[in-house]
């Protein structure tokens, strides 16, 4: 359901920073790319302010929307630290785009205000299972560029990836790695502190189906990748397969929750 703000303020961050997001698209041929990195800093914060205050807020909001902030927001903290340490890494513009996109929609939809009632670990445990969707959505981006590369090569064109083929697929599956360490560790804490976290025993509902089945299919991706070297199309899809499990556990749950049944969980 859509909760409008009694400030302003929040509409005005959100819009200014959707803008800056936006601008260096919108002109990436016009605009130097330092400027435009400089933009796409000043949207990337005031991203930042605005997930803050939702979630420190009185009471703090979280809903499936503000979850796709987060991802957006780490998958472009990530991407410009990569660019850093490769500065041969292309822009994505594309990037920008869908930041924009989930500012715009965290205003519109910021979810649902926490019960007073909620433990200390609630947060903590959202934290990992969000940093779980940024670094298997920065592992879901690197895929398809390396797909994309691939395919330019097969048809003698210039990949444009900016890195070779084999960094970048190393790159791809360490994240996966990381996430796949940070999704266990989550589960884990469900499995064996759910009554402290939630206030209730572990129970298999629809999040958690889609969690272990995203976790058994990372599991798969990386034991075939190790023992059995899987790489290339077969690899990506089983990478974007456990990634839309992922997004349907938590993200799709909460979407029915809040906008088909219009209820908070």
């Amino acid at each position: 359901m859509i909760l409008a703000s009694a400030s302003p303020l929040p509409l005005i961050l959100s819009v200014l920073a959707a803008l800056a997001y936006l601008l260096p698209a919108a002109l990436m041929h016009r605009m130097s790319v330092r400027s435009a990195h400089a933009w796409v800093a000043v949207a990337w914060l005031l991203q930042g302010i605005l997930l803050v205050s939702g979630l420190l807020g009185e009471p703090p909001h979280f809903g499936f929307a503000p979850a796709l902030s987060v991802t957006a927001w780490l998958v472009a903290a990530v991407y410009a630290i990569e660019s850093l340490i490769y500065p041969q890494l292309p822009t994505r513009w594309t990037l920008s785009t869908i930041g924009a996109a989930a500012v715009l929609l965290a205003y519109m939809f910021p979810g649902g205000p926490m019960s007073p009632s909620t433990s200390v670990w609630l947060p903590l445990h959202l934290a990992f299972g969000i940093a779980c969707y940024g670094l298997f959505g920065i592992a879901v981006v690197h895929a398809w560029f390396m797909n994309h590369a691939e395919k330019r090569i097969r048809q003698g064109k210039d990949s444009q990836s900016g890195l070779p083929l084999l960094t970048l697929e190393r790159l791809t599956y360490r994240f996966v790695a990381a996430g796949f360490v940070l999704l266990s560790a989550t589960l884990v804490v469900g499995m064996l502190f759910g009554e402290v976290v939630y206030g209730h025993a572990w129970r298999w509902d629809h999040k958690t189906v889609f969690s272990v089945l995203s976790w058994l299919t990372f599991a798969v991706l990386l034991v075939g990748r190790t023992g059995f070297g899987w790489r290339g199309k077969r690899a990506a899809t089983m990478l974007y397969t456990g990634s839309a499990f992922l997004l349907l556990a938590y993200v799709g749950s909460r979407f029915v929750m809040e906008i088909v049944l219009s209820r908070t969980p």
